[in-house]
Formats: structure tokens, sequence, C-alpha cells
């Protein structure tokens, strides 16, 4: 990734814009801090992938903040063409001035890991193709669900007259992260492996956000509805799998098995609202919240129908709720706060 960084430090040089990827429930967590100062000397539009899992209540207050820092923003989807298509059409823009004086216009994608990029190039290929069908065999990105699949930086053509390229990065993340709660972000939204912090410790952290935010107290309507629910003994005995909520390339998705994965994040989100609206301690108290987290793990664990006896449940139960939670099941989420613009005077 250093090598990376030296690469793209290069190249910026030459970008006329850079669409700047970021993840929706992340908008400041997600931004690269050590490109921020060589980018905001360019021309920028800053990404904010992921929309769909982001809460559409608070997004439009992050539009507004980067407006009000003079900064285009825009959420998209990467897997939406007609969404990458108004990405497009605000990058022309924005090259307005320079399509008139270069015959050959740069436009670089950056962005940590896992927030999107790749599946933005893929994306911007395909709407490439059909406007030009001689580059619909250039290779595309590769796309994988782990930080840092896109090993090496690659461009092609997506426009002529002026012509104008793409260049795909790799991922760059800060080296070292000083803010333990900015690197627990990144994890949960999956900008780093599980494995360097811990599934355990990253479900812990969620729970934590859950809690002090009281978003459980907001299930109750899903805790009643169940409760007036029969049950299906079926639903008992069969064997949840964590690929169930992972997507499948080529194929529409069973109705059984949608029914059945949005029957068990259900089910989370009523053991998270019974032992949070059973709580009476001090949310803000560290030990106590502690406890809470510790009785969760224990509902959590009969929610996702994990045995007792099974060997390391503690960690099957932390993959499966960030599953659950990454793959928006649990609802839309905004993990950064909306900073607050102070007039200037």
């Amino acid at each position: 990734m250093a090598a990376a960084t030296r690469a793209i430090n290069a190249r910026l040089k030459l970008a006329d814009l850079v669409i700047e990827v970021r993840d929706s429930r992340i908008p400041l967590s997600s931004a690269n801090q050590d490109l921020q100062p060589r980018l905001s000397t360019k021309r920028r539009v800053i990404a904010l992938n992921k929309k769909d899992l982001a809460n559409p209540n608070i997004m439009h207050k992050w539009v507004d903040y980067f407006e009000s820092c003079k900064q285009d923003c825009l959420p998209i989807n990467a897997h939406s063409r007609s969404s990458v298509q108004k990405l497009l059409e605000l990058v022309e823009l924005k090259l307005k001035e320079k399509i008139a004086k270069e015959p050959t216009l740069l436009v670089m994608v950056v962005g940590v890991p896992n927030v999107g990029k790749s599946a933005l190039i893929n994306c911007i290929h395909q709407i490439a193709s059909s406007r030009f069908p001689a580059q619909e065999k250039k290779k595309r990105a590769k796309v994988g669900p782990l930080p840092g699949v896109t090993q090496d930086i690659a461009g092609f053509k997506i426009a002529q007259r002026p012509s104008i390229y793409v260049l795909d990065t790799p991922g760059v993340l800060v080296p070292s992260i000083s803010d333990i709660e900015t690197g627990l972000k990144l994890a949960l939204a999956g900008s780093v492996k599980d494995s360097v912090v811990g599934e355990e410790r990253i479900a812990q952290y969620l729970l934590a956000v859950l809690n002090t935010r009281q978003t459980p107290l907001h299930w109750r309507n899903v805790h009643n509805n169940t409760l007036k629910e029969p049950q299906n003994e079926t639903d008992d005995k069969r064997d949840y799998n964590i690929k169930d909520l992972l997507p499948k390339r080529r194929a529409l998705p069973v109705a059984s098995n949608v029914h059945y994965v949005e029957g068990i994040a259900k089910e989370v989100q009523c053991a998270l609202y019974s032992t949070l609206s059973e709580f009476k301690g001090d949310l803000q108290d560290e030990d106590e919240l502690e406890i809470l987290i510790e009785k969760q793990f224990e509902a959590l664990q009969k929610a996702l129908k994990i045995s007792n006896r099974a060997n390391e449940a503690r960690m099957m139960v932390s993959k499966k709720f960030l599953t659950l939670f990454r793959a928006g099941k649990l609802g839309p989420f905004i993990l950064d706060d909306v900073p607050i613009v102070t007039a200037k005077s």
C-alpha cells in the first residue's frame, strides 16, 4: 500500500479531476487523510457510495455539510447504472472548462479499501462500452469483498472528443490510525480486515454504538409484531448459514432464503430491543454498558440459534451479527456525526 500511495501521488499530478469514493456510512472516517492536502488542490467530486446502506434522513445533512465546505458531493450506489450516470454527468460538468482547452483528460478514482471503487469502475466501464462498443473487450477492474483486492493501477478510455480516461487505483488506507474510534468504524464498514481488529471487538463496538444511540428501542414494533406471529417449527431446525447473506452472481435470490434471513434479522432486533428496554443502568457508564453488552451476546446467541456447546460460539455470534449489519438487514445507518459548521464572521 505504501508503494501504491507513491504511485497515486505521482499520477495525481496528471489528473484533471479526482473522484474520491467514500463509504456513505462513514463519510469522514473513510477519507484517506494522507491524500487530503493534495486532493484539496484538485477538481474533486466526493462519491458517497453504498447510499442504500446509509440512513436517508441523515444523508441529506451530509450533502449540505459538504456543500457548505464548497465541495461537490454525490451519494451513489455503484451497482446502479442510473446512479453512476448521474455521477458521470457531474464529472463532465466539472470538466467543462478543461474540455475546451485539452484534447485528453484524466479522471482518477481513489479511496480507502472496500468502499466500492472497483464496482464503480466496472459500472463506468459498462456505460462507456455502450457508448463506444469498440472498448467492450477492455479488461474490467477486479472486484472482491476484502480490502485491497485491486492490486495494480490500470486505466481505460470512457469518452472521445475529448478523450477522457479513467484511472483505477489500489485501495489506500492511512498506515497508522491514531484515532481508535475511526479505526473501529473502518473495521465495521469492512475497510479494515476483521482479523486485524477481531470480530468480537468489532461486534462489541457495534453494540456500544447501537445502545448509546438507543437504536434498538426503535425496533419496538418489530418486537411486538414478532410476538403476534405464529412460530414456524421448521425455522428452529434450519442451519443458519452466513453465506445466505452474501450476494449471489447470476442468480436471483431464493424467496425462502430471503424470508429466512429477514426472520433472523427480526430475531436479532427483538433480542436487542428486549435487553435494552429491560436495562436500568447508565449507558454512559462504561462498566454498566459492558454488562449490558454481555447480556446481549447471550441473547444474540439464542436469536442466531447457535448452540451453547458450539466451539467458538462467541466468534460465530460476532461474525453473523456483523454480516447482518453490513448487508443492511438491521436497517440503514450512518456512523459518523455531521460536523457543526460555525459561521465565519
